[in-house]
Order: structure tokens, then sequence, then C-alpha cells
């Protein structure tokens, strides 16, 4: 009997020995989905640091923050993932997050980026997709968006909801200013829905629910590679694309930190660089050889980014403007 005992101790400090710490990450859908990004990041990241990733998809980056935030310092998320610098000011007011030192100098991005708390892993730029085959008269600007036929639709996002939604608000708002309001009312017979998250409204698009859907100057890479279609294109807009930049933070409640800390860290090598453009279809923070079909884009001169701290003065004021327009 006392072998016996002494063998089932054995057997529980071997397991407990051999255990591995589960990091969970709270993102987005279709980061979180199985072609997107995760399944490789969790392969790579698992073999280097003895350790199990787990990712939980939302319906979108706010959805998760939403999730964090009702869940407070009992949530299960070690690292939030997928908000945009548009939304990470009002994040960081959560006090939820952990500060964070980035190293500036390894990061190529299109704009100077710095914060104590975010870490980027991404970016691309938001613009209108469309099928070439089916649209030949394509909107050049968001003039010519609003003299488009009666019978033309577009598919957008809700910017409560939607970083993308969220996105377009401040690119019309960057564009217009204190007329954003007559736009949008100009705007709106052309909305044939406002999607809950970019997922939905892809997907409406692709099944020619719509001419035009609210997605990235990097979507069509997508068909390039895995489909060989190269009728899927993001029309160029004259005055300027507004830009995305993802960004990822550690919980101060998260009990494995330093681990998370390093996830962070892992977000700007080599390794992460190169799963991002055929997984995410974006571009990844760090200088990496991209594939071919990226030199099939259209790639805007310069990007449109509000600072953060005026969007999250303004971001309840700008929603509030959007929804008045559009609901008259």
């Amino acid at each position: 009997m006392l072998k016996i005992i002494h063998l089932f101790l054995l057997l529980s400090l071997i397991l407990f020995a051999t255990d591995k710490p589960i990091l969970t990450i709270y993102t987005y859908d279709a980061f979180a989905s199985s072609w997107g990004p995760a399944p490789k990041i969790k392969e790579v990241f698992e073999k280097e640091h003895h350790c199990t990733l787990k990712f939980v998809g939302l319906s979108s980056s706010i959805g998760a923050l939403r999730k964090i935030q009702l869940e407070g310092k009992k949530t299960k998320a070690d690292i939030l993932l997928g908000l945009d610098t548009s939304i990470a000011s009002v994040a960081k007011k959560t006090g939820l997050f952990l500060p964070y030192e980035i190293n500036n100098t390894t990061l190529k991005l299109p704009v100077t980026y710095s914060d104590d708390t975010f870490t980027p892993f991404d970016y691309s730029y938001f613009a209108f997709v469309y099928e070439s085959d089916r649209l030949k008269n394509v909107p050049n600007s968001f003039e010519a968006l609003v003299s488009m036929p009666k019978d033309f639709k577009i598919v957008i996002q809700d910017p409560r909801s939607s970083t993308a939604g969220l996105g377009l608000l401040l690119w019309v708002k960057s564009v217009y200013g204190d007329k954003a309001s007559a736009y949008w009312k100009r705007l709106a017979p052309y909305i044939l829905t406002i999607t809950k998250g970019w997922s939905e409204s892809y997907e409406l698009f692709l099944k020619n629910e719509a001419d035009m859907v609210l997605s990235y100057t990097t979507s069509p890479a997508y068909h390039i590679v895995e489909q060989n279609n190269t009728n899927i294109k993001a029309a160029a807009f004259k005055e300027g694309h507004y830009g995305q930049i993802e960004v990822a933070a550690v919980l101060k409640s998260s009990t494995h930190k330093e681990l998370a800390k390093i996830f962070l860290d892992f977000l700007h090598t080599q390794r992460f660089a190169n799963i991002i453009p055929t997984t995410n279809w974006t571009y990844p923070v760090v200088k990496t050889t991209l594939p071919k079909a990226f030199n099939m884009l259209y790639l805007p001169e310069k990007m449109i980014l509000m600072d953060g701290e005026e969007v999250a003065s303004q971001r309840k004021a700008i929603i509030d403007e959007w929804l008045s327009a559009i609901q008259k």
C-alpha cells in the first residue's frame, strides 16, 4: 500500500513539473480563426516557450475590451490583442493594463509611434473594396461615392463595436471636419446595412449583396494569394486614406505577466512578421520581405491618423454626430 502511495506522489510530481502555463489572449474572431494568424503563432510560440497559448475570439476587439471590463480583475485574459490606436487611449483609462516600454528603434511604420502600454504589431489603411468585374464606375473620392447611381450600395461596420467602423468615422471627420454630419446625411441612402464587425460585412460583399465594403487596402492580397483572383481591389481615394495600427497589451491582473511580456516582444520578431502578411493580410511593424502579391496592392502615399488622446476626447461626440445624421 505504501509503495502505491509513493508511486502516486511521484506521478503527481512529474505531472506538476511538466504542467505548462496557459497564456490567454482575447482578440477578434478573424485573428483567432483557423484561417487567421492564431494557429501559426500558437505553433511557433508554444514550441519556443514551453507554454500553451489560448486565443479567445470575440466579434470584435472592442467587444473583447468590453468583456474584460465586465470581468474586471477576475478576467481570464492575460493579453488583449487587436485594438487600434483610435481606441487604445480609451482602454488605458480603464486602469486595467500594465505599462510596458517598447523598443521604437525596431519599428517600421508610416508614422511615428510611441506608447507606454500598448505594443503595435501590424498596420494597414482603410479603403472601400470592390470587384472590378462587377463595378466599372469606381468612385475615387468621398464626393464620387455620394454621386453614384441610387441603386449603388455599400456595407460598413458599427463604430460602437468595430475598430474599422470607428476608423471610417475618423476618416470622414479628418476630411470634412465640422461638415462631417452633412456628408453622412448624403451617404446614408447608399448604406445597405451596418454590421457589428468586419467579418459579417465582408461576407455580405462576397455574396454580392453590396457593391463595395469598408475594408483595407491590403484585403485584395488574400484573394490574389489564396484564390489567384486579381478582381478584388481597393479604391484609391483622392483625399487620402485613414490608417489602422493594431496593438496589444498585458492585463495587470495576469498571473503570467513575464510570459505575457515575452509575447509582446515576440510581436516584433521576424518569426511573427513572416506570419502576419498572409494570415491577417496586413503589414507587419518590423522590416520583412513581403509576398509578391503585396507589390500589386494600392499603397497610399501617407497615413491619415488622429492622435489617440484627441480621439478619446472626441469619440463620443463623433459617434453621436454620426448616429444623428444617418437616422434622419
